[in-house]
Parts: C-alpha cells; structure tokens; sequence
C-alpha cells in the first residue's frame, strides 16, 4: 500500500460503496458501515472531513486493511 494522505468524506464513502458496502445506520454523527466480508463494522465520524490519516481513534490504514 502506497502512502496514505487525507481524503474528503465523500471520496471514502464512494470508495466503501465500491467495495460492497453498506450504510446500515447514522446516529449521532457516526455513520455505521457492513460489508459481509467484515468482523467488525467500520465507523466514520460525519462531522470530520477529511478524512484523517491518523486519529487517536481512527486509524484510516486499520479500516483499509480490513475491507
């Protein structure tokens, strides 16, 4: 994987979309993302654009390897 850089909400939600995706609920600023390949489901804060690369608790490079 390349070096990663922030991107905006709305290039990381078409990019979850590509990769089977889906929005299964928005609550409280959260959007909360499943796929059937997935153990856990991924979470992206909505109020936060761009994306960050790193977080204290959200970690951009975790989520990709997951999907």
């Amino acid at each position: 994987m390349g070096k990663l850089k922030n991107i905006s909400l709305k290039t990381f939600r078409d990019y979850l979309v590509f990769c089977g995706l889906k929005l299964i609920r928005t609550r409280g600023g959260h959007e909360i993302w499943s796929g059937k390949n997935l153990r856990r489901p991924v979470v992206l804060q909505t109020h936060v654009d761009p994306v960050p690369e790193f977080n204290k608790f959200y970690h951009l490079h975790c989520i990709l390897q997951q999907i």
